[in-house]
């Protein structure tokens, strides 16, 4: 059984630790307070770890094995009743070189929230720990105005909602406007909603026979199964590593609805990525596909390749749903999603349900 940690309430303690990137520069620093202050106005009491301020890394917080460490330990600590990551950013695998997955399975399961990056954590913590873990805003997504996608996050934390719909628009980054100089994150006001600039579509695809057709406005498609997956950047990396036990992950679970989105990946390295755990047997009788909008290769085209066929040429083969520019990942909003939990998704044009199932 993949574990599921208790639900939290107000009154109960969140740790914030960084095992990857943290606020110790700005806007990071100051969107920190305004989560923190959301979060303690809700009724939580926060406990902060050393790593939050630390900026003596390479390419992350502080020492991998320092941040290992107090990751292990917030996740051990009984007075500690959930963790939010700090940040997401771009080395945490070489903070899960020393982490004991294995080790985790002992211990009292405790929801960790996180995105991005924290993939590295989450992925392992599912496949190797048998614990379900949120993949979903850091602690800066708190810092803005509450909306739906932040009361979401809370309510999967707190158990108070199984059921979760996309949004109607999102945040296009080709049509934001970029400040002329940088604002003065000091006395800025981050508490403020989205600044929505699209309609949200979604591409939805049929898959018979090895061939992706893109499905009609009014048709309807379910699938259910276990949800998996996170930043594809992160887990093309950890296939054929210690922390790949996907096959036997999978020997144990079936009807795998992986929920993949990519952040730094051009067209190319996209459908790399994608091929590359197709290749390794993760995607071998997929139930369906869920993917995210993806950052860099959005609207992005290079030899013919983009965002569409990077997945449908690879993936078709499976004749699993494959449901593209979902509201998951780095372009706003996005849904949070409980990795290795069971649930049953839903679509008919641009409407995507997830409902979990009781267990």
């Amino acid at each position: 059984m993949i574990r599921k940690p208790e639900y939290i309430k107000p009154g109960d303690n969140i740790g914030i630790t960084a095992p990857s990137f943290g606020p110790s520069s700005e806007p990071y620093y100051s969107m920190y307070k305004f989560a923190k202050r959301n979060l303690e106005n809700r009724g939580y009491k926060i406990t902060e770890g050393d790593t939050l301020f630390k900026n003596d890394g390479i390419g992350i917080n502080t020492d991998p094995k320092v941040a290992a460490a107090e990751l292990t330990e917030f996740y051990k600590r009984s007075d500690i009743d959930a963790i939010i990551s700090a940040g997401g950013g771009e080395l945490m695998c070489e903070t899960i070189s020393h982490v004991d997955f294995e080790a985790l399975k002992s211990e009292k399961p405790k929801w960790f929230i996180g995105y991005s990056d924290n993939t590295n954590f989450i992925f392992p913590l599912v496949t190797i720990s048998r614990v379900q873990g949120i993949y979903g805003p850091c602690i800066s997504g708190f810092s803005k105005k509450w909306e739906l996608p932040e009361t979401d996050a809370i309510a999967l934390l707190e158990g108070t909602k199984n059921e979760f719909s996309g949004y109607e628009r999102f945040v296009d980054p080709s049509k934001e406007e970029k400040p002329e100089t940088e604002p003065d994150y000091t006395t800025f006001n981050f508490d403020v909603p989205y600044e929505y600039n699209s309609d949200k579509v979604l591409k939805n695809f049929i898959c018979k026979d090895g061939m992706a057709k893109e499905a009609g406005a009014e048709a309807e498609i379910g699938f259910d199964g276990i949800l998996l997956g996170g930043c594809l950047d992160i887990l093309a990396t950890l296939v054929g590593t210690r922390f790949d036990k996907v096959k036997e992950f999978k020997k144990e679970y079936k009807n795998i609805i992986w929920v993949l989105e990519a952040c730094d990946l051009n067209p190319m390295a996209y459908r790399r990525a994608m091929w590359n755990l197709k290749e390794a047997g993760w995607f071998d009788d997929a139930a369906g596909f869920i993917i995210g909008r993806p950052i860099t290769a959005f609207g992005q085209e290079m030899m013919g390749a983009d965002q569409y066929n990077a997945v449908t040429d690879i993936v078709s083969c499976f004749d699993a749903p494959i449901i593209m520019d979902a509201d998951i990942g780095h372009i706003d909003p996005m849904i949070p999603v409980i990795m290795g939990a069971k649930a049953k998704v839903t679509v008919r044009g641009n409407d995507l349900k997830i409902k979990y199932e009781n267990d």
